[in-house]
């Protein structure tokens, strides 16, 4: 087996790792917290500093960090890799640590402004919440200097060819904050100090996430200095770095205003909200993600040598994938939400009634799934056409109609509204991408896929209908309910994965045989 495939393995195995253990903590957080407005104001006050995390490390400096390493690691060797990384870190320090402490300053006096927000129409208790959110995000706000030179590290350790311990980073935040819980959460402590001490967690995690591909990069050989000189290399990946920046800002933005909207909204919008993405993101982290990685670089390769038709067919083999697992994905997810919330997250401080709030919200995202998924991968196809503006504009769009349609359904729908606001917007930017790149490349238009949608809906159908009536036939057993729960999530899945699997199969569907060969890969890559 090749370096490469085994480095893919190592990658894809580490991501799977990081969405359970990512789970886990949520579930940690919830039955400590609750949906409380405690929970609500964490979750809205860490998105401000992962917001920035996205912005200036991970990534807009990977993509622009590794290629740029490369090319000093051949033309200078380690010596030159080793002093960009030390300029890279050293210009991140200085800029993280300027933000953190603008932001802090802001945070800290945000007290007086929100207790004359009344005068604008403000309620109290939005004031408070938002009063809270604040003061936790001062609290917060210095995770992303540690996570930033986190990314900056992993970077450089992938260019050396040292892939474990980067795809290992954000396997050290999920693991500090569930031992933070685990030591102080269950105690009879109160509601604030368990929050101070998810806080700190979050602190000792982005630590960790730093010093380790730092001490890998210290084993290599690299010896840190502080180092601000401006040089070609240093300007190159700020240039690299500023289209995706603003895609980036764009995207991270809309996801938090619709975090605060949904502070100001009541006490659990936001940490329902943060849930159930939590929950959806799980086949997307991992099957999109590990879809993404095959295609990118095959069209990135065709598109540099102008081969416009296997780009087209290696694309459509792409999108092909992301359907045949999102569209059933999506459904299965919808259909067994409530089974699904009851068993993760219904302990401790999580209630009935907050699982009676969760369930529709999850319904709506996950009916988002597939739409997310062909939004990932269309972008992929402007990045490889080198058209880093189209993206800008579909994320501004997709921005603009989230804020709307917020403000509008929240009204009628209250958190669900939020949750659908989103969908509809990832929807429009969905739209927008796909009718741009078949007007880049008419190779690229959806025509070939409609046949293979057809089978996919009629097998999906038939899926759905299946696990409607398994559904059915548990709940009319008599049993105790964690147990119909566990019979629900784990006995009907892998039912209906082989339903949905032999219609597809007995239809013909487009592409058996890559499949097969994809899962044999896989299955190589594990017992390897």
């Amino acid at each position: 087996m090749s370096k490469n495939l085994k480095n893919i393995g190592i990658v894809a195995s580490a991501t799977v790792v990081s969405r359970v253990l990512g789970l886990i903590r949520e579930i940690f957080i919830a039955a400590v917290l609750g949906t409380s407005a405690l929970n609500s104001a964490f979750v809205s006050a860490f998105t401000l500093p992962n917001l920035f995390r996205r912005l200036l490390g991970e990534g807009a400096l990977t993509a622009a960090f590794v290629p740029t390493m490369a090319q000093e690691l051949e033309h200078q060797q380690r010596a030159g890799a080793f002093s960009l990384v030390s300029k890279v870190a050293s210009w991140l320090l200085v800029v993280t640590c300027g933000l953190v402490l603008v932001a802090m300053l802001v945070f800290s006096n945000a007290e007086p402004l929100l207790h004359s927000a009344g005068r604008f129409g403000v309620a109290p208790d939005t004031a408070q919440r938002l009063l809270l959110g604040a003061d936790l995000a001062v609290i917060l706000f210095p995770y992303m200097i540690f996570v930033c030179l986190a990314a900056a590290f992993s970077a450089a350790c992938q260019v050396l060819g040292r892939f474990t311990e980067p795809a290992l980073s954000p396997i050290w935040l999920n693991l500090a904050i569930i031992s933070a819980l685990g030591l102080g959460g269950w105690w009879a402590w109160d509601a604030p100090a368990r929050v101070n001490l998810l806080c700190g967690g979050v602190l000792v995690g982005g630590f960790l996430q730093m010093i380790v591909p730092a001490t890998v990069l210290w084993g290599e050989g690299w010896r840190p200095s502080f180092d601000l000189r401006r040089d070609e290399r240093v300007s190159e990946i700020v240039r690299l770095m500023a289209p995706t920046i603003i895609g980036s800002a764009i995207y991270l933005i809309n996801i938090s205003v619709s975090r605060f909207i949904g502070l100001s909204l009541n006490d659990h919008a936001a940490s329902v909200l943060n849930l159930a993405t939590r929950v959806m993101e799980l086949p997307i982290g991992v099957f999109t993600a590990a879809i993404a990685t095959v295609v990118f670089p095959l069209i990135a390769r065709h598109a540099s040598r102008q081969d416009w038709t296997h780009l087209g067919h290696d694309y459509h083999k792409g999108l092909r994938l992301v359907l045949v697992i999102n569209v059933p994905a999506a459904v299965g997810l919808a259909l067994l939400s409530e089974p699904i919330v009851r068993l993760l997250f219904q302990r401790g401080a999580f209630h009935p009634s907050d699982t009676t709030l969760m369930t529709p919200i999850l319904a709506v995202y996950a009916l988002g799934l597939p739409f997310l998924s062909f939004t990932s991968l269309a972008l992929r196809g402007f990045y490889a056409l080198k058209d880093t503006a189209t993206p800008v504009r579909a994320a501004m769009l997709s921005f603009v109609v989230n804020i709307v349609l917020s403000v509008v359904l929240m009204r009628w729908l209250s958190t669900v509204g939020l949750a659908l606001a989103g969908n509809l917007a990832v929807l429009v930017q969905a739209w927008f991408l796909q009718t741009r790149l078949a007007r880049k490349l008419a190779g690229l238009n959806l025509a070939p896929q409609l046949p293979n949608l057809g089978k996919i809906v009629v097998a999906t159908t038939v899926m759905g209908l299946a696990v409607y009536a398994g559904l059915w036939g548990i709940e009319s057993l008599a049993l105790a309910p964690k147990l119909r729960d566990t019979l629900a999530v784990v006995g009907l899945i892998p039912v209906a994965c082989g339903v949905y699997a032999g219609l597809l199969w007995l239809l013909k569907i487009e592409g058996r045989e890559e499949l097969e060969a994809l899962l044999a890969k896989i299955r190589a890559i594990f017992a390897n």
